[in-house]
């Protein structure tokens, strides 16, 4: 039986994927960052943030949906982000 993943689309969609996705995300907070995240490990580890988590494809459909980049694992791009606003 194949895997099914459930991604975000560039409108905010959820769609299904035989591909995992290379981002997560908050939901409800918009906030995209790397999958190896110690910050959002944290929160999984705890229980929370697990039903608000969503995958994208890859970092240009979240910035498309309106997630922003998460400050603790990618500050760059957080303060690229940042600097725009």
């Amino acid at each position: 039986m194949e895997k099914i993943y459930r991604l975000v689309d560039s409108s905010g969609k959820e769609y299904e994927s035989k591909v995992p996705g290379n981002f997560g995300g908050h939901k409800r907070l918009k906030i995209y960052g790397r999958l190896d995240c110690k910050s959002a490990a944290r929160y999984i580890e705890k229980g929370q943030y697990v039903q608000h988590r969503v995958f994208f494809a890859n970092e240009e459909i979240a910035i498309k949906a309106g997630y922003r980049p998460c400050a603790k694992c990618m500050p760059e791009e957080y303060k690229e982000w940042k600097n725009r606003k």
